[in-house]
């Protein structure tokens, strides 16, 4: 079998795009090239890999069945050849980090800092997006590890590492505000605000919401800032890591509220793709993430500020 690097390249990115000829200006390519590898690789295979779906291209059942061992190979090739390039040179050592969105702004910025006084020779990079997108990077080695919620299995292996209180936010105003032991049915036709499609902050609300019957009325927003923004405007509720929320609580902006239920237990996870060697860079993060010395640079960044600094950082997140 000669399946080559650019045939699974050009597969890949038109599943990606949707399209060849988007495909093509990805890979700055022509159309034609594109075309052929993908013709190629599925003659090599002996099973059709895509179709048309209207005017873009969809993979068929044997294409998504293959879409995942092309990207690691794809993958694992490629962080060969970076792990080769950083024994050539020391000064490319580089360690490339994936967090969904919550832990991004509120978990990685002070390991990151804490890392880098203890290992200025290595770079580290930071890409933050929902839950879907970490996965997909994690999956497809774009990113060296990754920070999140429970891993989905599917080749990605996680090792617990924080727990992530969730709480029930709304306006000082609510009603229900300063009420103990609210009955989950007095919730059922109050608005929730959820985070977009791939959130897994949006999955665990809609999960909590069907566990106890509710379907209640829902308006989407985008970010946890929104949210946070709609919440304090009488919008609606809203399910919510409580580390996102701290400084809100903590200047009264926000309230949580007592209900009579168990919330959700979540915990944020280390993840890494299941196959595949560990750089020295990365096992150096690894060590320092594992060791007491991570956990005190995150409990440092939540210890209490004053009350004109709050002000001042909520203003700014506004």
């Amino acid at each position: 079998m000669a399946i080559t690097l650019t045939q699974l390249r050009s597969f890949l990115a038109v599943i990606r795009t949707g399209s060849v000829t988007a495909a093509a200006d990805d890979l700055v390519v022509t159309q034609p090239s594109v075309s052929a590898a993908v013709s190629a690789l599925a003659g090599e295979l002996g099973v059709a890999l895509t179709e048309r779906d209207g005017r873009s291209v969809r993979p068929t059942p044997a294409g998504q069945a293959f879409v995942a061992y092309a990207a690691d190979v794809v993958g694992l090739l490629e962080q060969g050849a970076r792990a080769a390039r950083e024994a050539a040179d020391a000064a490319t050592r580089c360690v490339r980090i994936a967090a969904v969105t919550t832990a991004g702004e509120h978990i990685v910025p002070p390991l990151l800092e804490a890392f880098s006084d203890r290992h200025p020779d290595i770079a580290v990079s930071l890409d933050v997006g929902n839950r879907e997108r970490v996965f997909e990077r994690v999956r497809s080695r774009q990113s060296d590890l990754a920070i999140g919620g429970r891993p989905p299995g599917e080749g990605i292996e996680g090792e617990r590492y924080l727990d992530n209180p969730v709480a029930i936010i709304a306006a000082p105003s609510d009603p229900l505000a300063g009420r103990t032991q609210v009955p989950i049915a007095d919730l059922a036709e109050r608005a929730w605000l959820l985070r977009e499609e791939g959130s897994g902050t949006r999955t665990m609300t809609e999960e909590f919401l069907s566990s106890h019957g509710l379907d209640p009325p829902v308006l989407t927003l985008g970010s946890n800032g929104a949210i946070k923004q709609g919440a304090r405007a009488g919008l609606g509720l809203a399910l919510q890591s409580r580390l996102a929320a701290d400084l809100e609580l903590e200047l009264g902006l926000l309230v949580t509220l007592d209900v009579a239920v168990t919330l959700p237990e979540r915990h944020w996870y280390l993840l890494r793709a299941h196959r595949g060697s560990t750089r020295p860079p990365v096992k150096e993060f690894l060590a320092f993430l594992r060791a007491p010395e991570s956990h005190e640079a995150i409990e440092r960044s939540r210890r209490p500020v004053s009350r004109a600094q709050a002000s001042a950082m909520a203003t700014g997140s506004a």
